[in-house]
């Protein structure tokens, strides 16, 4: 598959206490796809605010440091929040490979947001090979993706 991204920059991922374990398997599969990354923490599973990491792997995005972002906590509604607070951000929620694509087709979402406690081992790489393989499909959708920016 081509990506719409540039996966000549890092991809920018981070998690709380919550994601750790699926932060550390969601590195082993982007090492193993040969594909760049930042790892933007946490480094343990000691308790961690999702914030703390939400908003460098936002801000990376953002500043088109990194081709596109990933983020996992519990409920992934935390970090998709905090992302969501910057400018040109579009983190989507995603629990399934269904969610995943039309994040991408419909939403032109740059950020993923995964809820590890809510996703099967083996589902987040599924569901991030298909985020970062699916491209905008415009059309009616850049519209209303227009109609997101508070300007």
């Amino acid at each position: 598959m081509n990506s719409p991204f540039n996966l000549n920059k890092p991809i920018a991922i981070g998690s709380d206490h919550a994601g750790f374990d699926y932060k550390e398997d969601l590195i082993s599969f982007l090492e193993g796809k040969g594909y760049p990354f930042t790892d933007f923490g946490t480094h343990s599973k000691e308790s961690a605010d999702y914030a703390d990491f939400a908003h460098p792997v936002a801000q990376s995005v953002e500043k088109k440091e990194a081709s596109f972002g990933i983020l996992i906590c519990g409920s992934a509604n935390g970090v998709a929040i905090t992302a969501n607070k910057h400018q040109g951000i579009r983190a989507a929620v995603c629990w399934g490979e269904e969610l995943a694509k039309l994040a991408r087709q419909h939403n032109d979402a740059n950020v993923i947001c995964i809820p590890a406690r809510f996703v099967r081992e083996g589902d987040a790489e599924k569901m991030v090979n298909i985020f970062m393989n699916t491209a905008f499909e415009g059309g009616r959708h850049a519209t209303r993706v227009n109609k997101i920016a508070c300007v």
